[in-house]
Formats: C-alpha cells, structure tokens, sequence
C-alpha cells in the first residue's frame, strides 16, 4: 500500500503525473517510474520537516542522493531519481509554483563508462589480408570487411544495405541507422575497389531471383547475411589471422572510429559518420584517443 502524502505534495504530484500523461503522452510505465521515485523523494523532505515540493532546495536533494549512495543504489539509479525531480521541479517553475529552478546546480552521479575495445590499425590489416581472393567468396568477404571498417558500419546497416545506397560516382553509402535515421559515409577508394569487384563479378554467383532483391552482401542461400552469419565469417579471419583478442563486428566500428581520431579527425565529423545523436556517445572514443597519446607518450618520451 502506498505511504500516504500530505495534501501539498499530493496535488503537486497527481498534477505533474497528469502533465507527464496527458500533455507530453508518456507510457503508464513512465508515468509509475517517475510516481514510485518522486514518492520516495517526498517521504525524505517530509522527514526533513520541508513541507511541499516547492519548499526543496538544493542542499536537500543533494543529501537525499547521498542517502541513495549509501543505501547501495546504483550510479544509474540514482541519476534516474535525478532526472525525476529534475523534470518535477522544472515543472513546478514552468506553473507558478516555485520561483526559481535550482536543480541544474545538482550534478548527475558519474556514470563509470568501460571504454570498448579495439583492434589496432595493424590487426586489422592482418585480418582482411588473411582472406583468400582467389575465390569469389574471399573476394565477397573481403568487400565485406572493408566495408565495415572503412564505412563504420553497425552489423545491422551491413547486412541490409542496398544496391540503391551505394552512390559510385561520390563513393559514398547511404546508410539508414537506428530510428531510420538517414546518414551519409565516404566509402574510401580501397573499400570502393572491392565492392565494385564483388558486385561487377562476384554477386551473381550468389544471386537468388525471389530471393535476393537488392541487397549487397548476399550468402550461399542468396538471402542477406543474419547477425550470427556476419560474426562467424569474421571468427575464421581472425583466427586465420592469429588474433587473440574476442573479435566481434562492433569492435570494427570503434576501431573506424578511434582510428579516425588518431589521425586527427574532427569530433563532430566521426559523430555524423557513426549516426550518433548526441555528440557525448561519441566522445567515448576521446578517451581512447587519449589512451593512445598517453602510450605514445610512455613508450617514447625520454624522461616519461
């Protein structure tokens, strides 16, 4: 049974969750998410003696995700009790119901973030010349790889480009991403070399009427290739390759773009080739630049 609010806080909570659903068309799921934290919340003023959520103040909200921390919550869970009061008093500021918002001085708790593995720029090579082209599947499987790697492809966006998405003359691909959100990729001339081999000389030879419509990569059957498909042909490369790391096709999307950044590449630029929304995706791979430069730095300043 829920804890029973005192009348400030109740209508100021059925009238924000009423906002939530009605006005902005959040999920029942949502709009219980942000219930269940806000409730939490209000229980914690309330036994600080803060009678109202327009009563609130920075320093309190602060003690109350110390609370959180010291209750064992995660670093996630306490920046979504966060973003609930956040949205709570930003509301309450946009209503007449607190002068001011003081919940943009709260920072949100560090979100530890794992830096994804790479393959270096020699692996890689090591990888795509481990594949036999005197056949017509090492030449297909060659166009493969290098088209991952050089366009940065998600397995996904592999596997369903069409032949309609390949622009020859500017040598770029346009790539349909998550969201169906549409970007254009620079191909490169040597990933261009091989696609126009596979497609000129190869396809044909797993080209399926019925079956294979316009999709570029095509397997034995003449259907597009599945994710699992995609992952086995890259494990007998690197194995062939003598790589010991766990390759995986998303390791060559980070690797396209750290390598990017390596060289000097503009930020904003790898984020509009990778089709990431908000620039704080791609800035993981910063990290990993600085990495490398701190590395660099180890293995060849003198006094380092």
């Amino acid at each position: 049974m829920k804890n029973e609010l005192p009348k400030e806080f109740k209508i100021d909570l059925k009238n924000f969750l009423d906002f939530l659903f009605l006005e902005k068309g959040l999920s029942e799921n949502t709009r219980l998410s942000y219930e269940q934290d806000l409730r939490t919340y209000a229980q914690f003023l309330m036994t600080n003696n803060i009678k109202g959520f327009s009563f609130s103040n920075e320093k309190v909200v602060a003690e109350f995700l110390e609370l959180l921390s010291d209750m064992g919550l995660a670093v996630t869970s306490r920046s979504r009790y966060l973003s609930s009061i956040r949205s709570l008093h930003k509301y309450l500021l946009a209503t007449g119901k607190a002068s001011y918002d003081f919940t943009d001085l709260i920072d949100l708790p560090k979100i530890r973030r794992s830096l994804p593995e790479i393959l270096s720029v020699e692996e890689i090579n090591k990888i795509i010349e481990s594949i036999d082209t005197s056949n017509y599947i090492g030449v297909r499987d060659r166009a493969i790889v290098e088209v991952m790697y050089a366009c940065g492809l998600r397995v996904s966006e592999l596997i369903n480009l069409e032949i309609n998405n390949i622009i020859f003359d500017a040598e770029i691909l346009r790539v349909l991403g998550k969201g169906s959100k549409e970007r254009i990729v620079p191909i490169g001339s040597q990933a261009m070399n091989w696609l126009y081999l596979y497609l000129n000389n190869v396809r044909g030879n797993f080209y399926k009427a019925g079956v294979s419509q316009n999709i570029v990569f095509l397997n034995r059957r003449g259907n597009k290739f599945s994710r699992m498909g995609i992952w086995k042909l890259l494990r007998q490369y690197t194995d062939k390759a003598q790589i010991s790391k766990e390759v995986h096709p998303h390791m060559f999307r980070h690797s396209f773009a750290t390598h990017l950044l390596e060289g000097g590449a503009d930020l904003r630029a790898v984020q509009e080739m990778l089709g990431h929304s908000d620039i704080s995706t791609t800035q993981i791979y910063t990290h990993l630049d600085k990495e490398y430069i701190k590395e660099v730095h180890k293995t060849f300043h003198p006094r380092s």
